[in-house]
């Protein structure tokens, strides 16, 4: 029976990369290019959009884009996929975290491998003011970040109560000096 984390990993990552990959399918089946339905006024529609470059358009317009790209987004997946190996069974939030990033990374990958470029189609905004548009494997990262950093702050309190247990405890010991 596996271990905890990889039955994370093989819940989390096929169910968040299909969602990802269903999701950019319909929108570029059902919609036209650059079509906007708005879902909340004045803060939040669905608009068909396509990214060629990187977070925020990044690169767009670089002959060296598509290669580049493909390259950073499979060295990552690797260097995620190798970092998962070594997370400790008991690690479960961490487990969760790394595989919300590495269903993310691997669907913005196989975007941009067969069409050389990435559906977006989220689009967040106050008024007129616009964020970039996204999908749901940027929001699968950002999700997976936010894990990872809730975990960090949390072991780090956890760290410094340890700590201030030991050296309460080292203080009120007698070492035999006067």
């Amino acid at each position: 029976m596996p271990n905890s984390k990889y039955k994370i990993l093989l819940t989390v990552f096929p169910c968040l990369l299909l969602l990802d990959q269903a999701t950019k399918a319909y929108v570029a089946r059902t919609m036209d290019l650059y079509h906007s339905i708005t879902v909340v006024e004045n803060f939040f529609n669905i608009t068909y959009l396509r990214n060629q470059g990187a977070a925020f358009g990044i690169f767009a317009n670089s002959s060296f884009r598509l290669p580049f790209l493909i390259t950073v987004s499979a060295i990552a997946v690797i260097a995620i996929i190798i970092y998962f190996r070594k997370i400790n069974p008991n690690e479960k939030s961490t487990a969760f975290g790394m595989s919300f990033i590495l269903a993310g990374a691997a669907g913005n990958l196989m975007d941009r491998v067969r069409h050389g470029e990435v559906v977006d189609f989220l689009d967040a905004h106050w008024y007129g003011h616009h964020w970039p548009a996204f999908n749901l494997a940027d929001s699968a990262i950002c999700i997976g970040v936010f894990i990872l950093a809730v975990r960090m702050v949390f072991e780090e309190r956890q760290l410094k109560v340890e700590r201030q247990k030991a050296h309460s405890t080292f203080r009120g010991v007698d070492h035999g000096h006067k």
